[in-house]
């Protein structure tokens, strides 16, 4: 994939940095529609870390069979540290690299995270949306910012995830019977309906989305 680098900010900055970088990216991200019918290939994200190193995974698969096209991975040591609500800058660049070596051209790309349910609208989905020009959205097992109603344990049942403000910025979603939801949020060049129907169209039998299963074990880290 043509990852360029006259696209790329530059990673290797403060926190305080980062957080201004954040507000100024926030504006770039685009909230659409974005129909399922229009994707062939989905991709998830994933990032492993471990000893001071991480490794990114990127799992092409097709939609919406869900069928396993191509795996790559990516190695290196972890910079950036563990801060809430920076996900982005600790696992932006491995992301990236990772990326590069990638020859499936793919439609749209669900990372392990937030994208707009974030405290400045700019979760990893949303972050690496904008850098890399796709649409994307973020599908986190847990909530980071936003609050909700419990939608109850049918598939398919959700909850609007409102801001502080009272704005939609996505949804707790069942995505299985009598399952904990999952905390879904359109990442860029997608919207919170779109983002709902296409995590449910990749959950066929488990919780967690195929894109992303297939991810997280491809990056794991023994």
């Amino acid at each position: 994939m043509d990852i360029r680098s006259e696209h790329l900010h530059d990673w290797d900055i403060t926190t305080r940095e980062a957080v201004a970088l954040q507000k100024e990216l926030r504006e770039k991200v685009l909230l659409r529609p974005f129909k399922a019918s229009s994707i062939r290939t989905i991709a998830g994200v994933d990032v492993s870390v471990k000893d001071g190193f991480s490794r990114a995974a990127v799992s092409v698969l097709s939609f919406p069979d869900m069928q396993l096209i191509e795996n790559v991975t990516f190695k290196t040591k972890t910079l950036f540290p563990y801060v809430p609500g920076l996900l982005s800058f600790r696992e932006g660049p491995v992301i990236l690299e990772c990326m590069k070596v990638l020859a499936t051209e793919v439609d749209l790309f669900v990372f392990d995270g937030q994208g707009l349910a974030h405290p400045r609208g700019l979760g990893l989905a949303s972050h690496l949306g904008v850098i890399l020009g796709k649409p994307s959205i973020g599908a986190a097992k847990t909530r980071l910012y936003g609050t909700y109603d419990n939608p109850g344990g049918k598939k398919g049942a959700f909850s609007p995830l409102k801001d502080d403000t009272g704005r939609e910025i996505g949804a707790a979603l069942t995505t299985r019977d009598n399952t904990r939801p999952m905390f879904i949020s359109p990442g860029h060049m997608c919207d919170v309906k779109s983002a709902i129907n296409i995590i449910l169209a990749c959950c066929p039998k488990y919780r967690i989305p195929e894109p992303i299963r297939h991810a997280h074990a491809t990056a794991y880290i023994k």
